[in-house]
């Protein structure tokens, strides 16, 4: 056994051919993507709270992009980002895995003769033509005509071992122990990271003579569990939500292929009465060549049943997983235990509808104006938390907050345009120009505080120390602007007009502090207590402190009707 596998042909064609299909497989759904554009994702992200649509969603999705990981990864990350919701995720993959089963009936097609034409006119296109939709027309077609070439490679790589009865009877194994089966298409899915690859490789492999149809079944059960480690490695790192997700779609699979086994006696009659041929018919004549077109050994009806298996199991699962989508989602949670932190990533009060009644309009724009001033205030104690303690779980939190007060400065903003054209009156204008002026400020605030958590990792990656006053003097500024801040925006939610004197003495106390602060680093580098590096980012840590007073002071004066 151990001599027909070290083959040189066998090892070299599988190599090479395996390499040929993943190639040719990023290539084409690469392709595919770009010609697709933005589309998807934004189809993605614009689903409802319907799980049949989701799940129609992500599998319309999958078969165009041709890449089920793609989809879920985008899952993922819509789940991290606070787009979607844990249920609506798991719609979404429950689509994804039936519409990555499209791959397999694509290859199942006998079309490897046009393997060769298309990588010519595929490469002629991306490599000449200079309208980009014909470039990336080229790459799907050059992407198809690799994937095909090194399916090809794979199955001719397997002819050294066609005759091996050690090679037989170990597939025969395979046959008789399905467990076995399904242990080895998925340790093999993991290694390749590609279910497609995979696939692939069972199809040259049953298509050559070597694996029974029963085996194959195994293999292919096997590999939809394997699939699932792609989303579950994308997830490492992401938020509570984007984990469970990753955990749903290996649980569905999982669950899946375990009653799937349990059934599989009349899984495999469902697949063989709707599929033409028996699946384990070998070519032995020179007549039954020619009919099928194929080689001596081949099973000329086995592809399709395998494909046909793929897809059947994973319509069927979806259908039996659809109505119980919820209580999926409640076992990722029991398994996967922790508070979810989800950020509401689009508008609350906001609605165009309303904007032919001004009042109504203005009020949701102040509601909407609040909210971004909360959140900023949020990033602030966040980003001071970081500063302190300088742990990279709080970043990306961050990040979240400052894409979301950049959106909201953007809607908010866009609304009032909006309003601003609409027959208003004198004191409805000036509102409006205040509270753009607020909202603008308030983006600045978002980013001073993105500047100063940028300070901190870099003083953590070059392993810069503070010393301890310095360390003091930063949390004493933050405490100033923090309090600052709060104070403005309790002021917002009263709608009091008379905190001007007060903010004006805030504002200076905050200046004050800076210069004082200032003052001292400079003593201590005299008398040589601080070194130059950690007096930079110190000093810019400062300067983006007091510039967070003054966006505040300038809400404040908005507030009270001076801007």
């Amino acid at each position: 056994m151990l001599t027909i596998l070290l083959n040189q042909k066998l090892i070299f064609g599988l190599m090479g051919g395996l390499g040929l299909f993943l190639f040719g497989m990023k290539i084409m759904s690469e392709g595919l993507q770009k010609v697709a554009g933005d589309r998807m994702r934004k189809i993605l992200a614009a689903l409802t709270n319907n799980r049949i649509i989701g799940t129609l969603v992500g599998l319309a999705v999958t078969a165009i992009i041709q890449s089920s990981s793609a989809t879920t990864v985008m899952v993922v990350g819509f789940v991290n980002a606070g787009l979607m919701s844990l249920v609506q995720s798991i719609g979404v993959v429950l689509g994804a895995n039936i519409g990555t089963t499209v791959t397999a009936q694509l290859i199942a097609f006998k079309i490897t003769k046009y393997a060769l034409p298309a990588i010519g006119i595929g490469a002629a296109f991306k490599l000449f033509a200079r309208n980009r939709n014909w470039v990336y027309l080229g790459e799907i077609l050059l992407g198809f005509g690799i994937l095909f070439f090194g399916l090809s490679t794979m199955k001719e790589a397997f002819d050294p071992v066609k005759g091996s009865e050690e090679f037989r009877q170990f597939f025969t194994l395979v046959g008789d122990n399905h467990l076995l089966g399904v242990l080895i298409g998925a340790v093999m899915t993991v290694i390749v990271q590609s279910s497609s690859a995979t696939i692939g490789i069972t199809l040259a492999l049953a298509s050559s003579g070597l694996v029974s149809f029963e085996a194959s079944v195994a293999l292919i059960l096997g590999e939809n569990i394997g699939t699932t480690i792609t989303a579950n490695l994308a997830a490492i790192g992401t938020n509570v939500a984007a984990r469970r997700t990753a955990l749903a779609h290996f649980l569905f699979n999982f669950i899946g292929v375990a009653y799937m086994l349990i059934l599989l006696p009349y899984f495999l009659k469902v697949v063989t009465s709707i599929t033409p041929g028996n699946p384990d018919f070998v070519i032995q004549t020179q007549q039954q060549m020619a009919t099928y077109g194929a080689a001596l050994g081949d099973k000329p009806f086995i592809a399709r049943h395998i494909a046909n298996t793929h897809s059947l199991f994973n319509i069927i699962n979806t259908l039996v997983f659809l109505p119980f989508v919820g209580i999926l989602a409640k076992l990722a949670t029991m398994l996967i235990p922790g508070r979810e932190t989800e950020m509401e990533f689009h508008l609350k009060f906001i609605d165009n509808r309303v904007l032919n009644t001004p009042p109504i309009a203005l009020g949701q724009a102040r509601a909407e104006t609040k909210r971004m001033a909360q959140i900023s205030l949020e990033m602030l104690e966040e980003t001071s938390l970081f500063l302190r303690d300088l742990d990279d779980k709080r970043i990306s939190l961050l990040e979240k907050k400052e894409e979301m007060v950049d959106m909201l400065q953007k809607e908010i903003t866009d609304f009032l345009v909006a309003l601003s054209q609409k027959s208003i009156t004198q004191e409805t204008s000036r509102d409006i120009a205040s509270m753009m002026h607020m909202v603008n400020d308030l983006e600045r605030v978002g980013d001073h505080c993105e500047n100063l958590w940028r300070l901190g990792l870099r003083r953590k990656n070059q392993k810069v120390i503070f010393s301890e006053i310095a360390n003091v003097e930063i949390e004493e500024l933050s405490a100033k602007t923090r309090e600052f801040l709060s104070f403005i925006l309790s002021a917002m939610d009263r709608r009091d007009t008379s905190v001007g004197p007060k903010a004006e003495v805030l504002e200076e106390a905050i200046d004050q502090l800076e210069g004082a602060l200032k003052d001292n680093h400079i003593s201590r580098l005299n008398t040589g207590e601080c070194a130059v590096l950690p007096g930079l980012i110190y000093i810019d840590m400062l300067h983006n402190f007091e510039k967070i007073g003054d966006h505040t002071y300038n809400v404040s004066k908005a507030l009270v009707g001076l801007k």
